[in-house]
């Protein structure tokens, strides 16, 4: 056994927004000697390949948009050139590591301290990093965070899946390709799909059913999947895929063989395949079984509502429990458990409350939702004490544009009971990502239809209808 050469309050191994928010509470307002550990750039999955640079370019896309629809508003917008990758991804690079360099003057700032390299668990309560250069470091901990995230699943039963990439390897893409196949109905998918369609790739998506985001209400799974045929995306349903091959006569092409719901045997040139089929947990070489720790049958961390594993003094939260896999929701976890750990008596019971968490998926238009979908609404109430309420209409912005070019925005409130509570929002259209936030607050504060009703609308805007649902 190598001899302990640190010794700390609480180790945390991770150094995405979850694990770094959790040390920098312990450490900077409660004292605690805090050690985090992180192999790969700080920030984790949102700042890098996630949330942070998917935005960025997610903005790009939707100032193509704009600038193609600006002539309806009678402005003579003429592109001189393509849409520069390049030169983008350049600075949005560069932006992320900004973002990287804030993050461990964060560290700094609140006196915890980094080790770059790779953690590997001895038992509860003692780990060896192996550092950048080869030594090692074996930490001696009182409590033991795992906040290690995760990765993006590719798949292992179709020859020549690693010719493709993953979400991560998209922020990787030095050149724009000409033709892309995204495989997946998630979130994912769908961003990626969006944001590559707008920014002028032919883009082809395929899903195993006939509709994606399916863990979405179906208002918003029909609405989406209708607008990205009207947008001119290639929607592959009900399809499998059997073999990704290069194309010998082109360099850097590759032949997608696979099923759908037109053809038994097609076959697909891409100069770029993107698979967006899930995520796993980034446990490989973390050794949870030194520390007892329970996994599930997906190699998740199995964890309680106050973020404790089976063993004492070992917790687990964000990407590697797969319990909502957001960034905010890992961030408040983290910091929650910090209180309860750190923070005294007062907070002996603090603990992040998992219902009504709002999130947006960044399609084209935007998707905000909290709380039940319909169906599961009705699963859980009855049919008979669920009432909704929706509506679907024009939003003032497509006025100038001709019917084909329009848009769609569709809202939906689901309320249960005689008091008619909200237990369920789901929107979709322009602006429906800001909107969402505010509206999130009130049915977090258990609102009812009434209290939305009672709220003046601000005229002319897509949310004020919200306000006036009948």
């Amino acid at each position: 056994m190598a001899p302990i050469s640190k010794e700390c309050d609480y180790l945390v191994i991770g150094g995405g927004s979850g694990g770094l928010a959790s040390a920098r509470r312990a450490s900077g307002l409660y004292g605690a000697k805090a050690i985090a550990v992180e192999s790969n750039r700080l920030g984790g999955t949102c700042v890098n390949v996630g949330c942070v640079p998917k935005k960025v370019t997610w903005n790009a896309a939707a100032i193509s948009e704009t600038l193609k629809e600006a002539k309806a508003y009678g402005f003579s917008v003429e592109e001189t050139a393509p849409f520069d990758w390049t030169t983008f991804k350049k600075k949005r690079d560069a932006y992320v590591r900004r973002l990287n360099g804030i993050y461990e003057k964060n560290l700094i700032n609140d006196k915890v301290e980094y080790l770059h390299g790779r953690a590997r668990l001895l038992n509860a309560h003692e780990a060896r990093v192996t550092l950048d250069s080869g030594a090692t470091e074996t930490i001696r901990a009182k409590k033991v965070l795992v906040a290690t995230g995760g990765h993006p699943t590719i798949p292992t039963d179709i020859p020549g899946a690693e010719l493709g990439i993953t979400s991560d390897g998209f922020f990787e893409l030095e050149r724009q390709p000409k033709k892309v196949a995204i495989v997946g109905a998630g979130y994912i998918a769908v961003e990626m799909a969006g944001m590559f369609h707008h920014l002028g790739t032919e883009t082809h998506l395929f899903i195993r059913h006939d509709k994606f985001l399916r863990t979405f209400d179906p208002m918003v799974q029909d609405a989406i999947v209708a607008e990205y045929e009207r947008q001119g995306m290639h929607i592959h349903k009900n399809s499998s895929q059997s073999k990704l091959e290069r194309d010998p006569s082109r360099p850097g092409w590759m032949k997608l063989h696979y099923q759908d719901a037109a053809t038994d045997a097609g076959v697909l040139d891409v100069d770029c395949l993107l698979w967006a089929i899930g995520r796993s947990p980034e446990v490989e070489d973390l050794d949870l079984p030194a520390a007892g720790v329970t996994q599930d049958g997906k190699g998740q961390v199995v964890v309680d509502d106050y973020q404790n594993t089976n063993v004492d003094g070992v917790y687990a939260l964000g990407d590697v429990c797969g319990r909502v896999e957001l960034t905010p929701v890992a961030i408040a976890a983290g910091r929650r458990l910090a209180d309860r750990l750190f923070g005294g008596p007062d907070h002996a019971h603090a603990r992040l409350d998992y219902t009504n968490i709002p999130s947006v998926v960044f399609a084209h238009p935007t998707v905000g939702s909290i709380g039940l979908t319909e169906p599961a609404a009705r699963e859980k109430y009855g049919d008979e004490k669920i009432k909704v309420y929706k509506t679907s209409f024009t939003a003032m912005y497509y006025a100038m544009m001709e019917a084909d070019e329009k848009g769609p925005t569709s809202y939906k409130l689901i309320c249960v009971g005689d008091e008619e509570k909200v237990v369920g929002l789901h929107i979709l259209g322009s602006g429906s990502d800001e909107i969402m936030q505010g509206f999130g607050v009130a049915v977090k504060m258990g609102a009812t239809k009434k209290d939305f009703d009672s709220c003046v609308s601000i005229h002319p805007t897509s949310a004020e209808e919200l306000v006036t649902l009948k």
